[in-house]
């Protein structure tokens, strides 16, 4: 009898050891799992490729669980917020879609909503060797060159802007083709300041763009327009030596003195 209760008190100590340390395990359990929920945030990432110029609609969009410390700072945590903005870069599929990337779209043209703030778009007539062949896209960057004949037949060539990023060729801003295409013109983005040196150079002579390495960002300082050439300093006269004037001494006078048997010289001064 009691071997028996003594068997029945170690069973339960058993039982009651093990119902513990199962509560414990599914504790902990539940315990990490909310706990990587409570690290996990969604995000808009793009669900099909989105062009640059494109308005961005529901289709664009789906939500994906990253965690949070891997999540972009200036991402989006819902669809609302990104309906009707533009993309002002190309967005590949699967990409987390950034503010950096889009622009408000707030009436307008498209291009206006792809124009930086505090920037202006300018469009220069070109035709088919200026706009590079007709490999010119929107996204791509570029350098203006300006070239003016002289007095002389050699043409003056210098650059004048560096960098410049192309928002549309003729009307499309779609960067999807790859064909050469004949362009009419190019509306390039620059400052106010900018713009007023390329109006300028368009004015004095012929423009000519150089495409960029899209990696490139170097920039090389840009020679300032060639102006008139200083009209020339006389050098100072330097003041004339006064004249030396020579004035010959006249040679002393000499008397012979005799006195007996001694003779003596002396000199006279006049």
């Amino acid at each position: 009898m009691k071997l028996r209760t003594l068997l029945l008190l170690g069973f339960s100590v058993l039982f009651a050891l093990a119902a513990v340390w199962l509560a414990n395990t599914m504790l902990e359990s539940r315990l990490a799992v909310r706990e990587q929920a409570e690290d996990v945030t969604e995000v808009m990432v793009a669900a099909l490729p989105i062009p640059f110029g494109r308005t961005i609609e529901e289709r664009h969009l789906r939500a994906v669980s990253l965690p949070r410390n891997a999540t972009p700072a200036d991402s989006f945590a819902n669809v609302g917020e990104l309906i009707g903005k533009v993309a002002t870069a190309e967005i590949l599929e699967g990409d987390v879609v950034r503010r950096a990337r889009v622009s408000e779209h707030l009436g307008g043209s498209t291009l206006a909503a792809l124009i930086e703030p505090n920037k202006r778009a300018l469009t220069v007539r070109v035709n088919d060797v200026i706009g590079v062949g007709g490999f010119l896209l929107p996204g791509n960057r570029v350098d203006v060159l300006a070239a003016r004949s002289g007095n002389s037949d050699v043409a003056q060539v210098r650059t004048v802007l560096e960098n410049l990023r192309v928002l549309a060729v003729d009307q499309t801003v779609s960067t999807n083709k790859t064909d050469p295409v004949l362009v009419r013109a190019v509306t390039l983005e620059m400052t106010l300041e900018e713009a007023e040196k390329l109006f300028k150079a368009e004015t004095e002579g012929r423009l000519q763009l150089a495409l960029r390495n899209p990696l490139d960002d170097s920039r090389l300082a840009v020679e300032p327009p060639p102006s008139a050439p200083a009209p020339a300093v006389a050098a100072p006269t330097p003041p004339k030596a006064a004249p030396v004037v020579r004035r010959s001494v006249p040679a002393p006078v000499q008397i012979t003195i005799i006195r007996g048997t001694s003779i003596e010289r002396q000199g006279l001064q006049r």
